[in-house]
């Protein structure tokens, strides 16, 4: 069993848990509680379980072409064998079911229809039969789901949700999503796969990614010029390196920067939420 459970735990691809668990404690600082002991189901949630069925059902869909991926097998993705499919479904379903059946009785409806929309759409994101990842635009757009825990941890604790925000991350998460893309272009194209960044090619990737993390820097400096300032700046280097250097060669050296950009922008509006909770300045 602590073999099934590392495993599962690698393909969860943990270095990327910062993108739930994060928009999770961030949603709950939004909500003006440095901490409560109702956002712990959530947050638990929002670990190993959530990941999973984010990126064990991605690895589960994409065998063929992370198989000639060389950014997989590291901190970029699990490379899985045929014979774990079974493992990781069941890993899956134990482990995000009772949440959501939890969640079903102890949330207000509203934070539940976000939490299923969110469970849905990270779902039909990897597998058929809508498979958004696999349709140009749709899979920007399904992205933005990323966004979802500022809309639903607010609704949970009876708050209502800081809009800005929650629109920032969805267009920041839509732009992100392509920008990461560009790396796998080629893998991509090569298994018939047409994504946004195979559609529109690396400069016009650019342009899309560079297009929405406009919006969201907008929308971000309606609720905090400080985060604002930091997203626009990481963003811009990110897009003008790529565009100086248009390879997914290069895309790929950059792609451990776009990693660590959340984490950045994220310590940036936590210290401050922190700090002016703490404080008594917020909300």
């Amino acid at each position: 069993m602590g073999i099934v459970i590392r495993r599962l735990f690698e393909i969860s691809r943990p270095v990327l848990w910062v993108n739930t668990i994060g928009t999770t404690v961030v949603g709950m600082w939004l909500s003006g509680f440095l901490w409560t002991w109702e956002i712990l189901p959530i947050l638990i949630w929002v670990t190993l379980p959530f990941n999973l069925l984010i990126y064990g059902i991605n690895d589960i869909y994409d065998q063929d072409t992370d198989a000639e991926n060389d950014r997989k097998g590291g901190f970029g993705g699990a490379k899985i064998k045929p014979a774990e499919v079974r493992m990781i479904n069941w890993g899956v379903v134990v482990l995000n079911t009772p949440f959501l059946v939890y969640f079903a009785f102890t949330v207000p409806v509203a934070a539940l229809l976000w939490m299923l929309a969110y469970t849905f759409s990270f779902w039909q994101y990897s597998s058929t039969p809508l498979r958004f990842k696999a349709r140009p635009v749709w899979d920007s757009v399904s992205n933005a789901d990323y966004a979802f825990p500022l809309a639903f941890v607010p609704l949970a604790l009876g708050v209502e949700p800081m809009w800005p925000a929650v629109i920032g991350l969805m267009t920041w998460s839509m732009a992100k999503h392509v920008y990461d893309a560009i790396q796998d272009i080629d893998e991509d194209a090569a298994a018939g796969i047409v994504t946004t960044a195979v559609k529109f090619g690396i400069k016009g990737s650019l342009l899309w990614s560079g297009s929405w993390w406009i919006v969201s820097t907008v929308a971000f400096a309606m609720v905090n010029p400080p985060v604002a300032i930091v997203s626009g700046l990481i963003s811009g280097w990110l897009l003008l390196a790529n565009w100086r250097t248009p390879t997914s060669a290069e895309a790929k050296r950059l792609y451990k920067f776009s990693v660590a950009f959340p984490y950045v922008a994220g310590a940036v509006a936590g210290v401050q939420l922190v700090t002016g909770i703490t404080l008594g300045l917020y909300p």
